[in-house]
């Protein structure tokens, strides 16, 4: 069955979520809360190891937990700058959500920009090598490209 052209329902739920680990999950919770106004959903573990934990980004959400030597772990691996990983955070406004990242202490790896296609972005790391973009061009599932 061919899903081009497929525009989900506004009521339905997200379908993707990205999942990430890292060496110091409890700690990184607190950070994406205050670097990038995540909310915690729900979080499960046993002291500073956090086995599962969402967050929540207006509709939007994410996973993560701690760095594992377990199969799934092996497969994802650890965070750093091995490259191919990279999450895009739509927002209204980019220089507000860049003065909030660069105050928390997210490594800006380029500057705020305007793009050629309308967006205003940046780019930064978290404090454990993950790459986030953050931009104003906020593509809408429902409508068309």
């Amino acid at each position: 069955m061919s899903r081009v052209g497929y525009r989900p329902t506004t009521t339905e739920a997200p379908r993707l979520y990205p999942a990430l680990r890292y060496k110091n999950a409890a700690k990184m919770i607190d950070w994406l809360g205050e670097a990038f106004g995540f909310s915690v959903r729900a979080r499960h573990g046993e002291g500073d190891v956090v086995h599962h934990a969402e967050l929540v980004f207006g509709s939007s959400m994410i996973m993560l937990g701690t760095v594992r030597d377990d199969d799934y772990g092996k497969m994802v691996g650890e965070p750093g700058s091995g490259g191919g990983k990279s999450i895009y955070i739509a927002v209204d406004d980019a220089d507000a959500a860049y003065a909030k990242a660069k105050k928390a202490g997210a490594t800006i790896i380029q500057e705020l920009t305007n793009r050629d296609y309308g967006s205003r972005e940046f780019i930064c790391r978290d404090p454990e090598g993950n790459v986030w973009s953050f931009g104003t061009y906020w593509p809408k599932g429902s409508e068309r490209a």
